[in-house]
C-alpha cells in the first residue's frame, strides 16, 4: 500500500476532530488573546536569542584573550 494512501486515510479521520477543535478554539479564544500570545511568544524568543548571542560573543572574546 503506498504511503500516500495511507496518509490520506489518517488525515480523512483527523478532519473532524480538527474541525471541532477549531470550532472551540473560535469561541474559547478572542483575537486579542490569540494576537497578545504570539508577541508574548516572540518576545520570549527574541531575549532568548539575545541572551545566546552575548553570551557566544563573551566565550568568543575570552577565547582570543587567552
Amino acid at each position: 500500500m503506498p504511503a500516500y494512501t495511507i496518509t490520506y486515510k489518517i488525515m480523512k479521520n483527523i478532519r473532524p476532530y480538527l474541525m471541532a477543535v477549531l470550532v472551540l478554539l473560535t469561541f474559547t479564544m478572542s483575537s486579542c488573546e490569540v494576537v497578545g500570545d504570539i508577541f508574548e511568544a516572540g518576545m520570549w524568543t527574541a531575549l532568548i536569542v539575545i541572551v545566546l548571542v552575548i553570551l557566544l560573543i563573551v566565550w568568543i572574546f575570552r577565547k582570543f584573550t587567552r
